[in-house]
């Protein structure tokens, strides 16, 4: 997220609306850049940069920003892929998160990824090295797209 624009996780708890959020498969030499999250819910594990898409912000757009903020990776959006649905329920059954995430198939323009707040580690990947990691569900599926949507990165 935007500085200034960040609220707290607390408030994505119980939600009485879905979250719109986007993210970005960056392909580069054949591998695909995953992020260990630095933040709950699913601390330390690899997803795809990415976060909440802000008013007025197109999915690409956000996808990118996110991308940037996050690792410090520019890259440009090839396509967008199919959307994830993360619902997560309480003991109780009832929505305790729910988010609506737009993957986009991205190729690497600049920068070097580097860790930070939201970033625990970083990882250039094949799909097959990325069966080894504790991943987000769906993951595999959209690496798997974003590959064949961009090919070797060349």
């Amino acid at each position: 997220m935007s500085a200034g624009s960040e609220e707290p996780a607390w408030r994505r708890r119980y939600p009485v609306r879905p979250f719109i959020a986007a993210s970005a498969a960056v392909v580069r030499d054949g591998r695909v850049l995953l992020a260990a999250r630095g933040q709950e819910p699913m601390r330390g594990i690899y997803t795809l940069p990415g976060g909440q898409v802000e008013a007025g912000e197109t999915l690409a757009e956000a996808a990118l920003r996110e991308l940037h903020e996050e690792v410090g990776v520019v890259a440009e959006v090839a396509a967008g892929l199919t959307p994830l649905e993360v619902i997560e329920r309480d003991a109780d059954g009832v929505v305790l998160h729910h988010f609506v995430i737009h993957p986009h198939a991205a190729r690497w323009l600049s920068g070097e990824p580097t860790t930070g707040p939201e970033a625990l580690d970083l990882r250039w990947v094949t799909a097959e090295e990325a069966h080894a990691l504790p991943t987000t569900k769906g993951l595999h599926g959209v690496i798997a797209q974003a590959l064949a949507v961009i090919g070797d990165g060349a």
